[in-house]
Parts: C-alpha cells; structure tokens; sequence
C-alpha cells in the first residue's frame, strides 16, 4: 500500500442484533439469527429458512421523500452507515466540508423490481407504479441513496460482485484511498431480506431443508451439511488515509494490510480450488506479512457441499501446516450475501477486538478436507492481532482482506 488504509468506525444491521453492542453479544454466546419463516411455505419454498430481519422505521429521522425512495437494503445501510459514522466522528459538518467517498455491495433489488413489474400489469398503468420506484428498483439504490442523505462528494458507487460484493467494495475502497484517490471512503454491503429475492435459490436446492432445528440448520465445513440459509441486513466500514485519521483525532480501530482477489474461470455456479487459492495467496503476499502472523480465518464457507469441500481446500493449499482457527460466522447468521463481506469484516473485527473467536455452530464431523484445518466447534478464548476474512460469489469472483488491530 502507498498509503496506509485504516478503519476508524463500524456500523450493522444484521440477524445477529441491530447494533454492534447487541452483534458482539450474539457472537460471544454463539446465538442464532436464524429462524423459520412460515410466509415461504405458503409460498411454495422448498426451504422456508432464513434470517431473521425487521425493516427498521425511519419517520423519525427521515423524510417522506427519502424514505420513498428506499427498499429494505437502503434502510438497513442507513442505519448501519449512520452508526459507523457516529463511531468514526464523522458528523455532517465534516461530510459537509470535506470529499468523502462511497463504495457499497449489492447485487439485486427484486422486492421493488417484482412489485412495480406486477402494478405494471394488473393496473395496466404505469403512472400508478410510484414515483420512488425506479430508485428501488435500481442495482445502486442503496448508494444514490446513501449519497444522497449523507451528502457525500467523492466516489459513489456499487459493487456488484456476487456473495463477494461487500468485500470487493471495502477492497477497492482501499485501493483508491492507498493511491491517493480519496482520503475517505464509506464502504459494506447491504442484501435484502425477503422471498422475492432468493426463490431463485430455493428453486435450485440451493437451501437447507433442516427446518425443524433453524438454529442448528447451517452447518459450515460439516459433513452432513445440506445447503446454506438465505440472511441479509448490512454493515458499513468507514476506511480512511492513516494521517487524515490522526489528523483529525479519529478512532483507528484496524489497518487493511492486504486484498486479494481472482476469478475461477470456470464454472458460474461451482467453485474450483484454484480460484480461491490464488486470492489468498495475493492478500497474503501484498500484505507483507508471514503465514504465522494470521491468528484467525474467517471463511467464506456457506454451508454448501462443494463450496466448503473446495474452500477448505484453498485454505490448507495456502497454509498447509500453519493452522490458525479457522471458522464461518455463517453458522450463526446464514449467508448475507452482497452484505457478507462486509460484516464479517465486521464480526472478525468485534472478537479481535475482545479476545474470542466465536464458534463454527453445528460442526460436529469433519469430512476429509475440513479435518486438515483447525475448526473450533465451541468459543476459543484468544487474543489475535491479525485476520483473513474469505469472500466468494457466483461466477466465480473472489475476494481476500486481511486486517490488523490497531486498537490500543
């Protein structure tokens, strides 16, 4: 990196608790988001397992206008966003009279896409589909809308990279504060939370059908795992020029020591082992750091078959011996998608920040290649000063961060 990066605030909206306070809790107890939605069954849905999310309501803070032009996704980054900049002290004054970037996750908008398609057609008008639609509807929904609110002038723009979204903006984000592009960046991810957006999923097999015991559902690197759990909400990560940081007094809470990245170039649905190997060999290699130094991996791992099977090779192609707990805070939250990324930046960062690595929930047997890696079923009391945080998406992308504390 030219130019250090560093994370001054955090923010979330997730299954796991509205807040940080409330998100480090979950982890530390190993608590479930997870539950049975009975709605997807009536629906027709093979799986009706999900994560569980409100909307939150927002008459309070903003207006009409504003909020008719937010799907879910907007709303759950609003919150998020608002409690990272609260965290980094990044007040409107600053927002105001300085260039400050955004770069967000997200990969669909179907609720509000689904609902104005349907009006379309059973109204046979279009003037009746809404005048905030459109901003609904649209892929970088959740930034023209940030942007909007927050008043923010550098870079605005979505990342849509798959499940690897929120992790390539955070990634990319870096990039331009490291070459001198922006001293500020508001990056995460954001993933809506309802049937329209995952039927897709759910018509493939793509979900566990373990809806008698939601908690004990999503079963990451375990043998008898039978497919991940749809989740969603958002998480914001404020990254920013290490000298604007202590120029202004800011909370430096991490660095961003390195991001890898790649492309299978293979199938679009099933990851390969090449693919993934190569990103965390760039991450660990444009960090600058030894194998030994990374106290603690958190996976991509969703809960899939082939997924897992191939990660957890990836991960012992890369650090063969070395063998750093290695665990997936899916197992609590079921994959959040465009948002995963950026929260398990997040996640990871609470339990290094507190000296604890959270549970791989309902690892209970190994098969051949989760056996090779350091799975900790139950809490490990640890204290780690450095992470790697795997995403992977569709097609192929793949997406590697590697943070170190820097809280004193």
């Amino acid at each position: 990196m030219k130019r250090r990066v560093v994370i001054t605030g955090m923010g979330i909206y997730s299954c796991l608790g509205y807040n940080l306070d409330a998100v480090l809790d979950s982890l530390y107890n190993a608590k479930s988001g997870i539950v049975f939605d009975p709605l997807r069954k009536e629906m027709g849905f093979r799986s009706a397992l999900t994560g569980n999310i409100t909307t939150p309501d927002l008459k309070s803070v903003l207006n009409r206008n504003q909020r008719n032009y937010m799907p879910d996704q907007a709303r759950y980054a609003y919150v998020a966003t608002a409690e990272a900049l609260k965290n980094a002290r990044l007040d409107q004054d600053y927002l105001d009279s300085h260039i400050v970037g955004l770069m967000y996750g997200g990969d669909s908008t179907a609720e509000p896409t689904y609902k104005s398609c349907e009006a379309m057609i059973r109204k046979q008008d279009t003037t009746k589909v809404g005048s905030g639609a459109i901003f609904q509807s649209m892929n970088s929904t959740v930034t023209m809308n940030l942007s909007c609110i927050f008043k923010l002038k550098g870079i605005n723009l979505t990342v849509s990279g798959a499940c690897a979204s929120g992790s390539h903006a955070i990634g990319l984000g870096a990039l331009l504060i490291a070459d001198g592009l922006q001293d500020i960046v508001v990056c995460g991810g954001a993933q809506e939370v309802n049937p329209y957006a995952v039927g897709s999923f759910d018509g493939i097999s793509a979900f566990s059908t373990r809806e008698d015991a939601p908690e004990k559902a999503s079963r990451p690197f375990d043998r008898d795992r039978d497919g991940l759990i749809p989740s969603g909400g958002a998480a914001t990560v404020i990254i920013e020029d290490y000298e604007t940081a202590v120029k202004r007094g800011a909370p430096i809470l991490g660095e961003v020591l390195g991001y890898g990245f790649s492309s299978n170039g293979d199938h679009i649905s099933v990851p390969n082992v090449d693919g993934p190997s190569r990103s965390l060999r760039m991450a660990v290699e444009r960090a600058g750091i030894d194998l030994r130094d990374i106290g603690y991996v958190n996976a991509h791992a969703t809960s899939t078959h082939v997924g897992d099977q191939n990660e957890a090779k990836a991960i012992y192609n890369v650090f063969g011996d070395v063998r750093p707990e290695v665990t997936s805070t899916k197992s609590q939250t079921g994959h959040e998608m465009w948002m995963a990324g950026a929260s398990e930046i997040i996640y990871s960062m609470l339990m290094m920040q507190n000296g604890f690595i959270a549970p791989n929930l309902n690892f209970e047997n190994p098969d051949e290649d989760s056996a090779k890696l350091n799975i900790p079923s139950k809490r490990v009391e640890k204290k780690f000063d450095i992470f790697l945080s795997n995403s992977f998406g569709f097609g192929g992308t793949n997406s590697t961060l590697i943070v170190k504390n820097l809280l004193k």
